[in-house]
């Protein structure tokens, strides 16, 4: 639990925040709070959507990396500056520089989609210049830092500044002045912590009772674990699924503001988080990236008694999504959900074999999607890689049962972290 307000010393002032509104005013949306009908009925609460991904750059970063550009002195912008993003940050950075006139040096991971990186040289033009290094946020981070170092130019960073967490707490200056009395429940994604220590720095200086709740990938608990150490520590290993929240390390102070005035921290698979895009695109009309999903997949894991009757609140803080992912995100929904299942089965090299396999152990409802098999010379068994997807999590039981009786030996891939990653 947080301490009490009077007590936390880590909060940005709201003299800042209220300097960074009036700084924002000609270069943001003041995006929407938008009450969701479908969202509210599923969790027997008023769930409202702060809508970042209408944004000018489709993601709220825009407000803390224009707020602290723009208080740069003439030396600093002559010399430029460099930032080190997984892409939403580089979109604020981008379009930050041209509307100033500085010129920017942003570092990317080679990982980071495409779509993203066409925005950043949409937005910065002839005023950016892009290097794509390493397979992380940290590999970019570390590079943009020492270029700052051998240059001399200043660096932006992605959420550990007060000028950046300062321009992000004004979404929850939108949020509170939005006319929503109370706010009792506000939940939002947690990745280097700048919007959820600017957001609740704001909200719990006006608003103390409201709870606030930041969410992490599963796959990259960063903030989760130095809580639990009582200070900043280094994830040695990520999942990079959830790009605009997956970091090894929170920053210092993000993490000192989110210990005192975030009250929970929870962790949302990404299989969950992929599931919540499509429920928000299919149902909902919203374009969210994993990251500004995150909040709403949350509702699913809290228990209902806390949220009923509630007023909820939750950050949908990007939706630079590219098109080109969506089949990866479906095939983790389906996996999540316990839809889809991959099998090594090691089958009877012999004529007739495949269709005892569809007669006597593939359920009238399950669909192979995917089926990999080479006939091996002067062998009675060979193994087969075999998709399955189920229209019920409900009939897995009875397909591993129908497989076990008919007496095949089989691995399941979903189950082997290592071999899923090699093979499918």
């Amino acid at each position: 639990m947080p301490m009490p307000l009077s007590d936390s010393p880590n909060r940005i002032p709201l003299a800042d925040v209220l300097h960074a509104h009036r700084v924002l005013q000609e270069v943001i949306v003041q995006t929407p709070l938008q009450p969701n009908r479908g969202l509210s009925l599923k969790y027997g609460c008023n769930v409202y959507l702060k809508r970042e991904d209408l944004q000018v750059v489709r993601s709220f970063k825009i407000r803390g990396a224009y707020n602290l550009i723009s208080s740069l002195s003439e030396e600093q912008r002559r010399r430029g500056i460099v930032c080190a993003s997984a892409g939403n940050h580089a979109q604020g950075v981008a379009y930050s520089c041209h509307a100033l006139g500085i010129s920017g040096i942003i570092y990317m991971p080679a990982t980071t989609p495409r779509q993203k990186v066409n925005q950043v040289e949409l937005f910065g033009g002839e005023f950016v210049d892009i290097r794509l290094v390493g397979d992380t946020f940290d590999d970019a981070y570390e590079e943009a830092v020492r270029l700052c170092e051998r240059e001399g130019k200043t660096f932006v960073h992605p959420f550990d500044h007060p000028s950046i967490i300062a321009g992000n707490a004004t979404v929850g200056k939108e949020i509170l002045e939005a006319g929503v009395q109370p706010i009792d429940i506000l939940i939002v994604s947690v990745g280097g912590g700048g919007l959820s220590a600017g957001v609740a720095s704001y909200v719990k200086a006006v608003s103390p009772d409201t709870y606030i709740i930041g969410v992490e990938p599963e796959g990259a608990p960063s903030m989760t674990r130095s809580l639990e150490a009582g200070e900043v520590v280094t994830v040695d290993e990520i999942e990079k699924f959830v790009d605009g929240a997956a970091v090894k390390r929170v920053g210092d102070l993000t993490y000192a503001i989110g210990k005192d005035l975030i009250d929970e921290v929870m962790l949302v698979p990404e299989g969950r988080a992929c599931t919540t895009i499509l429920d928000l695109y299919n149902q909902h009309a919203i374009v969210a990236e994993p990251a500004g999903a995150l909040p709403v997949a949350a509702l699913s894991a809290i228990d209902p008694e806390r949220l009923k009757g509630k007023n909820v609140v939750c950050v949908v803080s990007g939706g630079n999504n590219d098109i080109d992912r969506m089949q990866e995100i479906k095939e983790r929904s389906l996996i999540h959900e316990g839809l889809k299942h991959y099998f090594m089965i090691n089958f009877p090299q012999r004529a007739g074999a495949l269709r005892e396999f569809l007669d006597d152990v593939l359920g009238p409802t399950d669909d192979i999607v995917q089926f990999e098999y080479t006939k091996k010379l002067n062998k009675e068994n060979g193994p087969a890689m075999v998709g399955i997807e189920l229209k019920s999590r409900d009939d897995y039981d009875p397909l591993v049962g129908r497989m076990t009786r008919k007496g095949l030996q089989f691995v399941e891939l979903n189950k082997n972290p290592l071999l899923f990653k090699f093979l499918v």
